[in-house]
């Protein structure tokens, strides 16, 4: 996709601040045949240092794709086709994490970027206790701390995330699902990284817990100091801990705001429809309305937009232009804005020959 300034819209896209990690037109491939499956299509973010990015969508729509593709921990038949994962140190040294070589991608991990997967009991080794795990872990990339030492740091480890240091002899299935996915935090902040990425990783908890594991994540952010991508398909959730949400779907960024501004002013029609699928904590009460049908399948996937089958405000033209992420020409918008539907591209509509349509209240109003 790319980023355009829709006519009338005087300002260009605000670039984030003292970014950490960018993440420019990555493309990845499922399948080494002639006909692979483009699950990934030039996708591009941006993480600010020191901000928490949240990364929304369906089931299928290619979240953990990205966050594996990423750190490059694509499993085959997945295939990084396109596009560069720019990592900045804290010196202002760039590093393009595609390129390494497997020493220093080995360097890398869990230095730069450490990632915590969506399945606790399946990450953690079921024969070796938390403590041995954790101390291996930091062994690895710190050969000459002694494994006394390795012990003693995991024990802060643990404190840190709110677990007794006499867990360091247990086993994962003697601890409750909770406390696995905190082992698992503490293990991806061993080597104090910059970047943490998160792969729902409250998915397999009850609400309580959600909000004990948000709100930890949230207060060792701010005491630490790292970036946070949160993957989730909880929109509701994103809202309480980011501070900007990007939305994808069927493989592509469609919108990508500060998070305030996607709960309240939701430009994308599949953004308010996440929206409208849960219920309101406060205010009057409101009937809630699914999405209708399922995503598209990605391996017959035609031109247009790929949201238009179900999406209650598409055109004529959404079945032959492939919209692109734009700066919604709405005002007083947020400039660092952007949102991929042809609502808010009447340029991109006039270029193909199709008249362009009003913006629907609903993705206009502030």
């Amino acid at each position: 996709m790319t980023l355009t300034t829709p006519a009338g819209h005087g300002s260009a896209l605000v670039p984030v601040k003292d970014p950490v990690l960018e993440i420019r037109n990555l493309s990845v491939d499922y399948g080494y045949d002639a006909d692979p499956v483009h699950v990934l299509r030039d996708v591009s973010l941006t993480l600010g240092r020191g901000e928490v990015l949240g990364l929304a969508g369906e089931s299928g729509c290619g979240k953990s794709t990205l966050a594996y593709a990423a750190t490059r921990l694509l499993p085959p038949p997945g295939l990084i086709t396109g596009g560069e994962v720019l990592f900045t140190d804290r010196d202002g040294t760039t590093t393009d994490i595609l390129r390494l070589d497997d020493t220093q991608l080995r360097a890398s991990r869990w230095q730069d970027l450490a990632i915590v997967f969506q399945g606790a009991m399946n990450s953690l080794n079921p024969v070796f206790r938390i403590g041995r795990q954790i101390a291996d872990g930091i062994r690895a990339h710190r050969p000459g701390v002694s494994q006394q030492e390795a012990l003693e740091r995991s024990a802060e480890l643990l404190e840190l995330v709110g677990i007794s240091p006499d867990r360091l002899r247990s086993y994962p299935h003697q601890l409750s699902g909770g406390m696995r996915q905190r082992v698992m935090i503490a293990m991806a902040l061993a080597l104090d990284p910059q970047v943490l990425i998160m792969d729902e990783p409250t998915t397999a908890l009850d609400v309580v817990m959600q909000r004990q594991i948000v709100e930890q994540i949230a207060d060792l952010r701010e005491r630490l100091g790292f970036s946070v991508v949160f993957i989730t398909h909880d929109v509701s959730l994103l809202i309480e801990i980011a501070d900007r949400i990007a939305i994808m779907y069927a493989g592509e960024i469609v919108e990508d705001a500060p998070a305030l501004d996607i709960y309240h002013r939701p430009r994308h029609p599949y953004s308010s429809a996440l929206l409208h699928s849960f219920p309101p904590l406060r205010g009057p009460r409101r009937e809630l309305s699914g999405i209708p049908g399922s995503p598209p399948d990605l391996a017959r996937l035609g031109a247009g937009c790929p949201f238009r089958d179900r999406c209650a405000f598409a055109f004529d033209a959404c079945a032959t232009v492939d919209p692109g992420l734009t700066i919604p020409d709405v005002a007083g918008d947020d400039p660092r804005r952007a949102v991929a539907c042809l609502r808010h591209d009447a340029a991109a509509v006039r270029a193909a020959g199709f008249e362009p349509q009003p913006v629907p209240v609903e993705l206009s109003l502030r």
